[in-house]
């Protein structure tokens, strides 16, 4: 299988990567060029799907085994995800517990506190030019006026930065990877706040699957005011394995990535569908990550229509942000803009999630419209997701046979929902 170029490597559509050909791909990259460097890669929580067990594997040999590099660590960039424990680090990177204190006792597994100030340091500021210029026409006067960037302040205990991660249509930024694992990924509040929000101004619909957007150009920008060199390794993740890797800086692999996520993660539809059956899996534990069922799905469904996230094993909100969710429930954009002064104080990535979930629409007098009926049939109780104008379906009540194969009849079911973006055809 031929190279792209020197530093990328793309599977036939249907076909993956091969072990040999990635560690390849490693080696050509970075190979000895980090001999007695401290180094730092920065990786994704168990919400996302790629191989981290063989790259795991095939990093540590080829930085530090072979490589000659003086320390090598991963930190998971949780943005504001939960914490990992333990367990839960191993079994993300594949690993036991006889090898954690074995053949990799020197490697640091680590997680990110975007909420612990001790952790944090500050880069630099997005002043109020900056930011109008960065947000375009989704500039509003709800974004904050200046932005501190700040990232864990471990990155400057290391001499070279690595970002491994996968690249995805994504609702916040487009196309997720690259220059995300620090912003949200390892940054502070401020940043996760303004660059949620700036999402939710231009919305989904607007956002999603679009390479360039105005978060993108705001991380890009945050970048710029990193310490160390960076080499990102982005994948482009096909049925858990790659399809395509590509290696080089944080700009341009992810350019290339985002190009191959967009005609790889995109499935075109000739027809919106009334109904929706979005089955979240299991590797999204709370509402937070399982409305991604909502965002794939949202540009198919039609205007009026019902889209069910189906997650029959979820049971939580948001581990970390269910007290703000709760007090404000899941509206539309507008539903938050006509009445900013009563809304102001509640974090910002709060609000964006809440209008992503809950989708598109117009308050007309007053009346909240949404696009989109967004019905939970998860563990969540009916009087929850009533407080939090959602409507509910008892998940035992649903078989899934009654969904399958009904596209004709303007009934979609999707067995995993997440990850590929549905769009209707132009």
């Amino acid at each position: 299988m031929p190279f792209m170029s020197p530093l990328s490597l793309v599977a036939p559509e249907g076909a993956l990567l091969s072990g040999e050909e990635i560690r390849s791909v490693l080696s050509k990259s970075i190979g000895a060029t980090l001999r007695g460097r401290r180094v730092l890669v920065l990786i994704p929580d168990h919400t996302r799907s790629l191989p981290l067990p063989m790259l795991f594997r095939q990093l540590v040999e080829v930085v530090a085994f072979d490589g000659g590099a003086a320390k090598l660590d991963f930190m998971v960039a949780l943005g504001t995800h939960p914490p990992l424990d333990e367990p839960s680090l191993l079994r993300l990177v594949g690993i036991d517990a006889g090898e954690r204190f074995g053949i990799f006792r020197e490697i640091g597994l680590l997680n990110h506190a975007w909420d612990d100030p001790e952790c944090l340091a500050t880069l630099g500021e997005l002043g109020p030019e900056r930011i109008r210029e960065l947000a375009g026409s989704s500039w509003h006067s709800s974004l904050p006026e200046r932005v501190e960037v700040k990232v864990n302040r471990a990155v400057f205990d290391y001499d070279h930065l690595i970002v491994l991660g996968p690249t995805f249509p994504h609702e916040v930024v487009g196309f997720s990877g690259g220059a995300k694992y620090f912003f949200p990924g390892i940054s502070g509040p401020e940043m996760i706040n303004a660059t949620h929000w700036l999402g939710a101004l231009a919305g989904v619909t607007g956002t999603i699957g679009i390479k360039d957007t105005p978060v993108r150009a705001m991380i890009h920008a945050a970048a710029e005011f990193l310490p160390r060199p960076v080499t990102l390794f982005a994948l482009v993740v096909e049925k858990g394995e790659l399809g395509g890797l590509f290696a080089g800086g944080l700009v341009e692999a992810w350019s290339a990535a985002a190009d191959l996520s967009s005609l790889r993660h995109i499935r075109w539809c000739d027809h919106p569908y009334q109904r929706v059956l979005s089955c979240a899996p299991p590797m999204y534990d709370e509402l937070w990550t399982a409305a991604k069922a909502m965002y794939k799905l949202e540009p198919v469904v039609a205007t009026g229509g019902e889209l069910v996230i189906f997650a029959p094993h979820l049971r939580d909100v948001s581990v970390v942000h269910d007290r703000h969710i709760r007090a404000v429930g899941y509206h539309i954009l507008p539903y938050f803009l006509q009445d900013w002064d009563r809304f102001r104080d509640v974090p910002l990535s709060i609000l964006a999630h809440s209008t992503h979930v809950r989708g598109s629409g117009v308050v007309e007098n007053g009346v909240e419209r949404p696009n989109v009926r967004v019905t939970l049939a998860s563990r969540i109780p009916r009087n929850v997701c009533e407080e939090l104008n959602l409507g509910y379906l008892d998940p035992d009540s649903v078989r899934l046979e009654e969904w399958m194969d009904r596209e004709a009849e303007g009934i979609l079911y999707v067995p995993k929902a997440g990850e590929t973006l549905y769009r209707l055809k132009p």
